[in-house]
């Protein structure tokens, strides 16, 4: 090792432990983040405490298990002891709906918050109403402590509070485009009107938006002064509402970003994934694969702790229309004083592209179209091409045929380059089988390399000129297969005997479970698999000689269309037939620009060039010269 090695692996070093040092959090933040986690830790073992009070309270003694038929009611229900908010556990549930152009949603008095969700212009698979969740299958809590009392304000009674007197009599409210509606919720400790926690809402008409803001007044009576974060809690049971109960790479999970930085997600595979985020969020979302419901903050949210689920995925009342379980408890950063407020907002709606990128949070990264050079080609080139399509209102088949057509005519001049080559090497064909019959035995491999490559210098053909081509198609190809699956646009559009181009296509149902393949037969699959077969056979056809010298790769060639027919039986319809369309025009491309070359002319062309003297490159003179000198030095 020189020394020039021995400094610059030093200076790595150094740059290391300077980076490490730098982003060491402050004595500060390691406080806060202490103070959060032992008040995390404080409410969960209050709340495991009071669900245990509560189950012992609930069992009947055995005098008590005589015929009683009434059930009590909410207002004479157990009272918690939260301390002054004690008389706020007390009250009778009351249910608002409001309604817009985009969705229907449900506010409720406990917890003041919103118990469901409906987005009015989606069904499920099944033709029902779709709904992101409802009260029973979520959870939105704020806990804090009063009095040395754990505070749910999830299991307290809010009352609505309405800007105009004539509509407090009301249930149903109706919110048109262009128009809003804003109303609050408020839950007040020990009767004190003029302190309370306060839920504002502001719900849009034409919007998927709905701006969220939590207000604390005059609540430093009653929350601790050195309390710098309130716990938030967010869970949900995700229902399904699709065909597929899981897909591929584009399944349920959490969805969070990193304040001012990337976005990142939970496994979308896995039973199980968890993880602790101690660094600042700007938002959440329990992400499916159409849909999702995302919290955002003004600010940010502080040492998250994000978990996904399949517990209930055996259950026998869960089974066949679950599909996870989402949680997140983090911090809300929280100043105490007279007034202080929290602004947030929610997005329950469409994992559409164009709906998500207009409110500039980096939502459409919900929405997965791939990393670098992927993600632009759909972002830049297809999106706006299918959008632009869209407006014609054809059928969506029809659509996917037309962005064909159009991608392989950008694509054209590569193919004429690479079909070009081939047919180069085709015609080199009889020589390249003479050098073999020169150099039969394995010990002559070297020689008969040299020979070749000998060949093809003196014809001026390039045998990688074939492969760069398909190289470059390749990011438009893998770019595909991350679009068609996440198009919401393709979302139960019918196209031939497919029902749902954004899921399978099924044929034929079969009575058994096939390993990686499935229960079902996908006809566009099928079709896809058998073109991809025809098209390798034609392509190893004009390579000619490739065959000869690679008999391992011709193998690999024919295997790659039954894998793809196991791999993609499962996938979005669109996609097979999308590229069933490709390799059906790849034929029509090949047929014509194989009647447009005139084999006898590269033949002519390519006896000229063996004739003239081979120029040498600066590159090769100098690995020449270098071989020179080094049997120079080995015969002294």
């Amino acid at each position: 090792m020189d020394r020039n090695t021995i400094a610059g692996l030093l200076l790595i070093f150094i740059i290391l432990i300077g980076y490490s040092i730098w982003q060491q959090p402050s004595q500060e933040e390691i406080l806060r983040q202490q103070q959060l986690r032992d008040s995390l830790e404080r409410v969960q073992q209050q709340q495991q405490q009071q669900r245990q009070q509560e189950k012992e309270t609930e069992r009947p003694s055995a005098q008590q298990q005589e015929p009683v038929r009434e059930q009590p009611s909410e207002e004479t229900a157990s009272v918690e002891d939260m301390g002054p908010f004690t008389p706020a556990t007390r009250g009778q549930d009351q249910d608002y709906h409001v309604e817009t152009d985009l969705l229907r949603l449900q506010f409720s008095e406990k917890g003041g918050r919103i118990t469901k969700v409906e987005l009015k212009d989606y069904q499920t698979y099944d033709s029902l109403p779709l709904i992101l969740f409802t009260k029973d299958s979520s959870t939105f809590n704020f806990a804090f402590f009063s009095n040395n009392r754990t505070v749910n304000t999830g299991d307290l009674y809010f009352e609505p509070v309405w800007p105009d007197r004539f509509r407090a009599e009301q249930k149903r409210f109706r919110v048109d485009a262009g128009d809003s509606l804003a109303f609050s919720m408020r839950v007040y400790p020990a009767n004190q009107r003029k302190a309370y926690i306060e839920y504002n809402y502001v719900v849009y008409g034409d919007s998927y938006m709905i701006d969220f803001d939590v207000n604390f007044v005059g609540m430093d009576k009653y929350i601790a002064r050195n309390v710098s974060y309130i716990n938030l809690d967010w869970n949900a049971k995700l229902n399904r509402h699709d065909k597929q109960l899981r897909n591929i790479g584009n399944g349920a999970t959490i969805y969070y970003k990193h304040f001012n930085d990337d976005v990142d997600n939970l496994s979308e595979r896995d039973e199980e994934d968890q993880e602790s985020i101690n660094t600042k969020l700007k938002w959440v979302a329990f992400k499916q694969r159409f849909f999702s419901s995302v919290l955002i903050a003004d600010q940010s949210f502080d040492n998250a702790e994000i978990k996904t689920t399949d517990e209930l995925a055996d259950n026998e009342d869960y089974k066949g229309h679950y599909l996870r379980t989402m949680s997140a408890q983090f911090g809300v950063p929280y100043t105490p004083g007279e007034q202080y407020e929290i602004p947030m907002q929610f997005y329950f709606g469409p994992n559409k592209y164009n709906v998500l990128n207009q409110f500039d949070l980096n939502l459409e990264d919900l929405i997965p179209l791939g990393w670098g050079i992927l993600s632009w080609i759909n972002r830049f080139a297809v999106i706006p091409v299918f959008n632009y399509l869209e407006g014609f209102n054809i059928n969506y088949g029809i659509i996917i045929l037309i962005l064909t057509i159009l991608l392989k005519l950008v694509l054209f001049p590569i193919a004429y380059k690479t079909y070009s080559s081939q047919a180069k090497m085709k015609v080199l064909k009889p020589d390249i089988e003479e050098l073999s019959k020169k150099y039969p035995k394995k010990e002559d491999a070297m020689k008969k390399q040299q020979a070749t490559m000998n060949l093809y210098k003196k014809a001026g053909v390039n045998p990688a000129a074939g492969c760069v081509p398909m190289l470059l198609q390749l990011p438009i190809l893998i770019a595909m297969f991350r679009f068609f699956p996440a198009s919401i646009e393709l979302r139960q559009q019918p196209f031939l005997w497919a029902s749902d181009l954004s899921s399978y296509d099924s044929i034929m149902s079969l009575p058994f479970t096939i390993p990686f393949y499935g229960d079902h037969v996908s006809l566009f699959t099928l079709l896809m698999a058998i073109s991809t077969i025809l098209y390798t056979k034609m392509n190893s056809d004009m390579m000619g000689s490739s065959s000869q010298q690679m008999p391992g790769m011709k193998t690999m060639m024919y295997f790659m269309p039954v894998m793809l027919l196991f791999f993609l039986n499962n996938y979005a319809s669109a996609l097979s037939y999308y590229y069933l369309l490709a390799n059906l025009i790849t034929f029509g491309q090949m047929f014509l620009i194989k009647r447009s070359i005139d084999e006898d002319k590269i033949r002519r062309q390519i006896a000229l060039n063996k004739k003239k003297p081979a120029k040498k490159s600066k590159w090769q003179d100098r690995m020449e010269k270098m071989a020179r000198e080094k049997q120079k030095a080995r015969k002294k």
